[in-house]
């Protein structure tokens, strides 16, 4: 009985098999001749699932590599250094710890940990003061600001980052740009608190 369910297929891709002489539908796709690099994403070759199986067989995933990062890459470990958005200083806490920071990855989850604790401790004690909500107290944790700033210092702070945030500062690199949209979001929270209001 021929089974109906297999990881990565496409049933919809309308795409025949690849394979010289094959005339089943290509649903699974593979690497073609042109392989991913600064020039642009590679090429795709749609095999069936029989060519495809014989495709991954032979594939040689250590292509191009040296000994040592072969020897890296078959480690239990591997991988666990990659960068995940929740490890990303967008996913929460500003300037956050790395996986690349730590030997252990136990001890990157710690630090995670910790920093959101803190950070909350820092937002609560800001709200408590009854002056600012607590969105207003994560905003001045965005901006970088304690809660006896003043209009001065949070222009001067807003300026600061959008320098250091912006595609156009950075060759045009957006990879900075949801901290952009958080410090624009925060200023534009705050710049209509009383505390920051421009006095006459």
């Amino acid at each position: 009985m021929r089974e109906t369910r297999f990881h990565g297929r496409h049933e919809a891709s309308g795409q025949g098999c690849m394979h010289p002489g094959c005339r089943e539908p290509g649903e699974f796709r593979a690497p073609g001749e042109r392989s991913a690099s600064f020039d642009g994403p590679g090429d795709w070759r749609w095999l069936c699932l029989e060519h495809v199986r014989a495709f991954n067989a032979r594939f040689d995933w250590f292509a191009g590599m040296s000994a040592e990062e072969i020897y890296a890459a078959q480690a239990p470990g591997a991988g666990w250094r990659t960068e995940s958005p929740s490890f990303r200083a967008a996913g929460g806490i500003a300037d956050g710890p790395r996986w690349a920071d730590f030997d252990d990855p136990l001890e990157a989850i710690a630090a995670r940990a910790r920093g959101i604790k803190s950070r909350a401790a820092r937002e609560a004690a800001v709200a408590a003061d009854g002056r600012f909500t607590r969105e207003e107290a994560a905003a001045l944790e965005v901006l970088g600001l304690s809660r006896d700033a003043d209009r001065a210092r949070l222009r001067r702070r807003y300026a600061e980052l959008v320098r250091r945030y912006h595609p156009d500062r950075n060759g045009g690199d957006r990879r900075q740009e949801s901290k952009l949209t958080e410090a624009v979001g925060a200023y534009q929270l705050l710049r209509r608190h009383a505390a920051f209001a421009e006095k006459s």
